[in-house]
C-alpha cells in the first residue's frame, strides 16, 4: 500500500514501529531513510522523537555525563521523555538523533545506606567490566517498589561496523531486592547482532536467569554479585559460541543439495577457470559438459 493514501494517524502508526525496529546502532540511518519516503519534516521529527525515547530505553543505550558513563532504560525513566542519573545526581532529556543531552536539571539523593550499598555494588561492577569488556559500560540504579528497595545493574558493550556491514550489542540487566540475610537475584543476558553484506541476517539470543546470594556485609554482597554475574555470563558465552558453530554447521547440510565434505578450505576458482580454458576448442561437446557438471556442483 503506498503511504499517500494513509491517513496522519497510520502514517505515525507505520513510522513509529518502522523505527522501534531498527537494530541497535541504526535508529539514525533507518529515521534519514524514512525522511526520503515520508518527505514531512515536522511528522518525522515527533516520531523521531517518540521512537528514539523508546530505542534508548530498549537497547540500553550509553553516553557519558562529566566523564561518567550512564546508560538509559526503562528503570532510570522519569516521565516526559526525561532520564535520571544517579550518579550525577542529574535528570536530562536526550536527543538520539543528535547525539545531545537537554534540559539538564539537578535533584537531590537521600544518602542512606541503599545509596553506600549502589556506590559499593557500582565499584566492583566497574571492575568486572573493565576486565571482560574492550569498550563496557556499566550502571546500578536504585528502585523502590511497594517499600522495598532493589538494585539493578545493567552492562552494556556494542561493536558498531557499518563499514564492515556488521553492527552487535551485548547487554545484561540484574536485579535484586536489599534483605538482611539472603536475596535472590533475576537476570537476563541478551545479544543481538545484525549482518547485511549480500545478505540481511538478525541474530537475537537471550537467557533468563535466577540466583541466590547469601548477604553477610555490603563489601561481601558486592563482590559475590560481581563474580555471580562473570560466571553466569562467561556460561553463556560458550553456550552461545558452541550454538552458532553448530548453526552453522547444520546450515550447510541444508543449503547444499548433495552432502559433500567440508573441508574448511578456499577454492582456487581462478585455477579451475584457467584449467577450463586449457581445454581444446575442437572438444566443444566436452567443454559444455564439464562446466554444466561444474555448475550443478556449485548449486
Amino acid at each position: 500500500m503506498s503511504l499517500s493514501v494513509l491517513s496522519r494517524k497510520e502514517k505515525e502508526r507505520v513510522i513509529r514501529r518502522l523505527l522501534i525496529q531498527a537494530p541497535p546502532g541504526e535508529f539514525v540511518n533507518a529515521f534519514d531513510d524514512l525522511c526520503l519516503l515520508i518527505r514531512d519534516e515536522k511528522l518525522m521529527h515527533h516520531q523521531g522523537e517518540c521512537a528514539g525515547h523508546q530505542h534508548c530505553q530498549k537497547y540500553c543505550v550509553p553516553l557519558s555525563i562529566d566523564g561518567n558513563p550512564v546508560l538509559l532504560s526503562h528503570h532510570n525513566v522519569m516521565g516526559d521523555y526525561r532520564f535520571f542519573d544517579y550518579q550525577s545526581k542529574l535528570s536530562f532529556k536526550f536527543d538520539l538523533l543528535q547525539n545531545q543531552l537537554k534540559d539538564i536539571q539537578s535533584h537531590g539523593i537521600i544518602r542512606n545506606e541503599t545509596e553506600y550499598l549502589r556506590n559499593v555494588v557500582l565499584c566492583a561492577l566497574k571492575l568486572y567490566v573493565s576486565d571482560h569488556y574492550p569498550k563496557g559500560n556499566c550502571n546500578v540504579l536504585r528502585k523502590n517498589v511497594k517499600n522495598k528497595e532493589f538494585l539493578i545493574a545493567c552492562i552494556e558493550d556494542h561493536s558498531y561496523e557499518t563499514r564492515d556491514c556488521w553492527n552487535g550489542l551485548w547487554k545484561s540487566k540484574w536485579i535484586f531486592q536489599i534483605n538482611p540475610f539472603l536475596t535472590q537475584v533475576t537476570g537476563r543476558i541478551f545479544v543481538q547482532a545484525h549482518f547485511f553484506k549480500a545478505v540481511n541476517l538478525h541474530v537475537e539470543i537471550s537467557k533468563d536467569l535466577k540466583e541466590s546470594l547469601e548477604i553477610v556485609n555490603q563489601a561481601q554482597l558486592a563482590l559475590s554479585f560481581a563474580r555471580l554475574v562473570e560466571e553466569q555470563e562467561n556460561i553463556f558465552q560458550v553456550a552461545v559460541l558452541e550454538e552458532l558453530q553448530e548453526l552453522s554447521n547444520e546450515a550447510l547440510r541444508k543449503i547444499l543439495r548433495r552432502d559433500l565434505p567440508v573441508t574448511r578450505t578456499l577454492i582456487d576458482w581462478q585455477r579451475i577457470l584457467s584449467d577450463l580454458n586449457l581445454v581444446m576448442y575442437p572438444k566443444l561437446g566436452y567443454v559444455i559438459y564439464s562446466r554444466s557438471v561444474l555448475c550443478n556442483w556449485i548449486i
